[in-house]
């Protein structure tokens, strides 16, 4: 009889829903000082950069939260196929990175945490 008024109380259910996921993962948040970090391998934080074996192109990324990924500013998720090929490698590593569109190696130039 009134669509607009139970269309309305379920957007607010959702809603609430969404800020009781959100509240819980500010509860759970640690901050991490990258620049304290002091590491000869990547971990979570790194700036890395990249030479692409094939193409020698070069690229450089930070690894960081899924929420803070931004590929557009360097920033890749450490969940991502990249960040989980290269974690745990050193300077002149390389690194074989499997994602859906196809293979491609990597080699680490540096690494710096800031």
């Amino acid at each position: 009889e009134n669509a607009e008024y139970h269309a309305a109380k379920e957007d607010q259910g959702m809603n609430e829903a969404r800020m009781g996921l959100l509240e819980d993962k500010l509860a759970r948040a640690q901050i991490i000082d990258t620049s304290s970090l002091v590491s000869d391998t990547i971990v979570f934080g790194a700036k890395v950069d990249l030479i692409d074996v094939e193409t020698e192109k070069e690229v450089s990324y930070q690894i960081v939260g899924e929420d803070e990924a931004d590929l557009s500013q360097g920033k890749i998720s450490i969940t991502s196929p990249i960040a989980r090929a290269l974690i745990g490698k050193s300077e002149g590593d390389e690194a074989l990175v499997r994602a859906p569109s196809g293979e491609r190696e990597y080699e680490i130039v540096s690494i710096s945490y800031t």
